[in-house]
C-alpha cells in the first residue's frame, strides 16, 4: 500500500483536522511544533501535544523512526513527527539539540527568513553562510539523526549546509524559483545539489509559493513538480503542503515577526493582505491530499513515481534519517 506522507504541516491542530487525516489515509505528518519560542515555551508546546496523544489515541500517535508509519497505518492512525522551523528552541546550548531530540524532534531548521545563530535567513540582504555555531549543530544533528531544514535560509546557507553535512538534508517545504520567483522558493542549482546530496524536496502548496498563488492550477502545480523531477530526480522529491487550517491571521504576524522587531513584518505577504492568504479550490485540507496522485499521473509520472511523491520517498528518507548512523564496520 502507498504510504501518504505530508512534509510539513502547521495547523491549528484540533480532533477535527485528526479525523480529516484519517479520512484521507494519511499514514504520517511532520508538524510545525515551534518558531520562536524558547526550549520552555516549546517543552510546553509538546506538553500540549502529549495531551492529543491521550485524548486523540484512536487517531494519532507520535512518530520517532520510520516504523512509527507502519505501526500508525496498520492501527489506523497517523503518525505525527515534530519539527521546529527556527533553531530557537536550542537558545545558545548545542546540548539542548540532544534534549529536543529525546522528547522526539526530528527536523530542525537553521534559519527562518532572518539570520540566526546557525545560518542565515533567505530574506536577509547579506547571506552570510553557516556560522561556527551553525557547523557545529550541524555535526550534532548528523549524530543524532535529527534532519537538518533548510526550508526558510538563504541560498549560500543552504548550499553550505548540503556540502557541510555528512548526511543528506531535507528543504521540506518550497518549490522552484524558475517557476516562481518567491524569496522562499530554490533555484535550479541548489536543487540539482540537493539532489545529488541525496536531500529531499518537499513541494509546497501555500499560497505565496505557487505562480498565480491560491490560483494556480494543478496542472501547473505538477508541470512544476515534473521540472523538480528532471533537476533532482523523482525518488528526491514529496509534498510538503505547508497546509496552515484554522489558524487566525493574528498567528502570521508570530510566524514572521517573532520577537526580533517591535513592528509588523510583512514578509512573503504584503501591507494590503498580511494575512493568510486563500488556499487553491483543490487543496483546502488533509481530505484533498489524495488527488494530487492523478495531477501527478497526468503530468507524465509514471505508478511508481507517482506513489514515492505521494509519501514512498519520505519514507525512505526517515529510515535513512531518523536515529544515529550506523556505525561504519556494519555490513
Amino acid at each position: 500500500m502507498t504510504p501518504r506522507i505530508d512534509g510539513l504541516q502547521y495547523a491549528n491542530w484540533s480532533e477535527r483536522i485528526f479525523r480529516q487525516m484519517r479520512e484521507a489515509g494519511m499514514d504520517a505528518v511532520h508538524v510545525t511544533i515551534t518558531y520562536h519560542e524558547t526550549f520552555r515555551e516549546t517543552v510546553q508546546v509538546i506538553e500540549r501535544w502529549n495531551r492529543y496523544f491521550e485524548r486523540h489515541g484512536d487517531l494519532i500517535m507520535q512518530g520517532f523512526t520510520a516504523d512509527c508509519v507502519a505501526r500508525a497505518r496498520d492501527s489506523g492512525r497517523t503518525a505525527i513527527f515534530f519539527g521546529s522551523q527556527n533553531p530557537s528552541c536550542i537558545e545558545d546550548d548545542i546540548g539542548l539539540v540532544e534534549v529536543l531530540y529525546r522528547l522526539g524532534l526530528r527536523f530542525m531548521q537553521l534559519s527562518y527568513n532572518n539570520q540566526s545563530l546557525l545560518a542565515s535567513g533567505c530574506y536577509e540582504d547579506e547571506d552570510t553562510c553557516l556560522t561556527r555555531m551553525g557547523r557545529a549543530v550541524v555535526a550534532e544533528m548528523n549524530r543524532l539523526g535529527l534532519v537538518v531544514d533548510m526550508s526558510h535560509s538563504g541560498e549560500r546557507s543552504t548550499r553550505a549546509a548540503i556540502e557541510h553535512s555528512s548526511r543528506p538534508i531535507a528543504i521540506t517545504h518550497a518549490n522552484l524559483s524558475s517557476w516562481h520567483p518567491a524569496l522562499r522558493n530554490k533555484s535550479d542549482d541548489l536543487l540539482r545539489l540537493l539532489g545529488q546530496s541525496g536531500g529531499m524536496l518537499g513541494l509546497s502548496l501555500y499560497p505565496h509559493h505557487l505562480r498565480g498563488g491560491g490560483a494556480c492550477t494543478l496542472e501547473d502545480f505538477c508541470q512544476m513538480a515534473a521540472r523538480a523531477a528532471e533537476l533532482m530526480g523523482a525518488d528526491h522529491i514529496g509534498i510538503g503542503s505547508d497546509l496552515c487550517q484554522d489558524q487566525p491571521d493574528s498567528v502570521v504576524e508570530w510566524m514572521r515577526t517573532g520577537r526580533w522587531t517591535k513592528a509588523v513584518d510583512y514578509g512573503e505577504g504584503s501591507a494590503s493582505a498580511p494575512g493568510f492568504p486563500p488556499m487553491p479550490g483543490w487543496f483546502q485540507d488533509n481530505r484533498d491530499f489524495p488527488g494530487l496522485a492523478g495531477g501527478l499521473r497526468q503530468a507524465g509520472f509514471s505508478e511508481a513515481e507517482v506513489a514515492g511523491i505521494m509519501g514512498g520517498n519520505w519514507l525512505r528518507f526517515f529510515a535513512s534519517s531518523f536515529g544515529p548512523a550506523a556505525p561504519a564496520w556494519l555490513p
